[in-house]
């Protein structure tokens, strides 16, 4: 009875007939299981991450998006994916999506594409296994950088008349083991130049003794050291 039961779950709902209609049990069946996954990732991804309510609310739903779309295709599982692919475009057309996002919205399409297909165990077992992935590497802070309070990002102000090709050379070869010019800005109608550097500085404590001496070095102008941070552009 216990094996039947397990082989019943693990079997496609559409496997033993071609024909072109869906009983609206199975519709419903397959929708109700695609939107409880869809939850399931959605909690997954807000577990000790920032996140927009409109975005997470669109991660439990896109499960079920997905599932409608392969069950109206009916088998069609090319064209299916074509157009569930669309979905997971939309996200991306005016503000770019982090790659964690882009992740969580392909694991979610993959739920709702198991569902479609009638797979539900199947689909439940994935999207408990990528949800508790998900949280253990947020868990564990899974690629965060060993050592992040010595990455820095120096924003400098200069008088348009000092040269800033290596006016700071000797500074930075002090208290910092690597430093690049990122970016070099004019402002205040061109007569001040703000630039910007990345550095990863040699000890953390003497990060107030580096900006006294820049400070000596801009004539006392605007200076901000912040956390280095990758841009949203990047993945």
């Amino acid at each position: 009875m216990l094996n039947n039961a397990a082989a019943s779950l693990f079997s496609g709902l559409f496997d033993t007939t071609a024909a072109t209609s869906i009983s609206a049990g199975s519709f419903l069946l397959c929708m109700g299981v695609a939107l409880i996954l869809g939850l399931v990732l959605a909690f997954a991804y807000m577990y000790r991450t920032r996140y927009t309510r409109s975005f997470v609310a669109t991660v439990a739903m896109l499960p079920a998006v997905v599932c409608v779309v392969i069950l109206m295709v009916n088998g069609n599982i090319g064209a299916g994916v074509a157009v569930a692919g669309v979905f997971g475009l939309v996200r991306f057309r005016s503000v770019p999506g982090t790659a964690k996002e882009i992740g969580i919205i392909f694991v979610a399409m993959g739920a709702g594409l198991i569902c479609g297909m009638g797979y539900l165990g199947y689909a439940a077992v994935f999207t408990v296994v990528l949800s508790a992935i998900l949280m253990l590497y947020n868990r564990l802070d899974f690629g965060t950088k060993k050592n992040a309070q010595l990455y820095k990002t120096l924003r400098i102000t200069i008088p348009e008349d000092l040269d800033y090709t290596s006016v700071f050379d000797d500074i930075f070869s002090a208290y910092t083991s690597q430093c690049e010019l990122t970016q070099v800005k004019t402002t205040n109608m061109g007569s001040l130049f703000r630039l910007t550097y990345d550095l990863t500085l040699r000890d953390p404590a003497l990060e107030k003794e580096m900006i006294d001496k820049l400070r000596i070095r801009n004539g006392n102008l605007e200076i901000s050291v912040s956390k280095q941070v990758t841009t949203s552009t990047e993945l």
